[in-house]
């Protein structure tokens, strides 16, 4: 009977070493591991949020910025409510930067980089919007204003012309891991309510420790029509749609001065997604469309690429000569 539960016991202390062994790659470990090799390829997911202060109605007073893991996010919670750190998660590798917003807008933010070190758990520390501003390593160059930005998710309200985002949903639980090669964020919207009937909703943003892109896969509790991305629209900017050899992918892009750094800064975005999934591409108000045919699950990927990355892409050439490469490996492969 001893051996038994000595055996048990080894078990189970097996079991705990390789669970803590796979989650081993926290914010804070992640953080350092860069820091010891800042240059090496990484990929990073965030979250930070604010304690020791209190809500004052739906503004979230005094206290100092902590890395969490996971989060339920408060009922009290909005946009500018200055209780999440530059209002939602984190994506980054050594290219680029993204933040996906955490409250009704749910839109998805570029965060340039001028370096190829890791940014991310600096910026919004020394004021709550400096990142709008330029500075050494980046800013934050994306105007998404009331659209979902690059490459987020909502549902298409055809009736009406509109990308319908977050108002109505019974909670919201984030949750952000790091491993070696790759950093992600999933996301689990319980009652998300548009017209009809509400549902559950659970995305997943992966970045890689490689290129620009992130993919998304959205998974719905029941088959909804009008699930949709895209990328926001801006006038005088031309959109390009392109379908690969096969017919598997396609892409929608645009390029040009559509930042909200200097002038004649220059904005990479697109979104590839698999044509069998596909419903119908829609201009509606600000903002490209991608539109799902009805279904519980869709799969796709977004990138930015801006000029002022550190030998990046600097010409609308380059950056539709290497759309079309990821287009081809897309359609060999069904996946980048």
């Amino acid at each position: 009977m001893l051996l038994q539960i000595k055996s048990n016991l080894f078990r189970i202390f097996l079991t705990g070493a390789v669970l803590a062994s796979a989650s081993s790659f926290g914010q804070e470990k992640t953080i350092q591991k860069i820091r010891k090799n800042p240059k090496a390829p990484f990929s990073y997911a965030e979250l930070s949020v604010k304690e020791g202060g209190k809500w004052q109605n739906n503004e979230y007073i005094g206290g100092t910025f902590k890395n969490v893991n996971q989060l339920t996010i408060p009922a009290e919670h909005t946009d500018h409510s200055y209780y999440i750190r530059y209002e939602g998660i984190g994506l980054e590798n050594n290219q680029i930067g993204y933040r996906l917003y955490l409250d009704w807008r749910n839109a998805t933010d570029i965060f340039g980089k001028k370096v190829n070190t890791l940014v991310l758990p600096e910026v919004g520390q020394d004021g709550f919007e400096s990142y709008h501003n330029d500075a050494s390593w980046g800013q934050d160059i994306l105007k998404s204003g009331r659209t979902i930005g690059i490459g987020s998710y909502g549902r298409y309200d055809e009736q009406n012309d509109f990308v319908e985002t977050f108002k109505i949903v019974k909670s919201t639980i984030v949750k952000v891991e790091n491993e070696t090669d790759q950093s992600f964020a999933t996301i689990d919207y319980k009652g998300w309510k548009t017209w009809g009937k509400a549902v559950d909703l659970q995305s997943k943003l992966t970045i890689f420790n490689r290129d620009r892109f992130v993919k998304v896969d959205l998974s719905v509790s029941e088959a909804i029509s009008g699930l949709c991305t895209g990328i926001v629209a801006f006038k005088d900017i031309p959109m390009k749609q392109k379908t690969s050899k096969n017919k598997k992918w396609g892409y929608i892009a645009t390029y040009g001065a559509q930042t909200l750094a200097k002038k004649e800064d220059n904005l990479g975005m697109a979104v590839f997604y698999p044509i069998e999934n596909f419903s119908q591409y829609v201009e509606a108000k600000s903002t490209h469309v991608i539109v799902f045919k009805k279904n519980k699950n869709a799969s796709y990927y977004f990138l930015g690429a801006w000029s002022q990355e550190p030998n990046g892409i600097k010409s609308e050439e380059e950056f539709y000569k290497d759309l079309d490469k990821k287009l081809e490996i897309l359609d060999k492969d069904n996946q980048l």
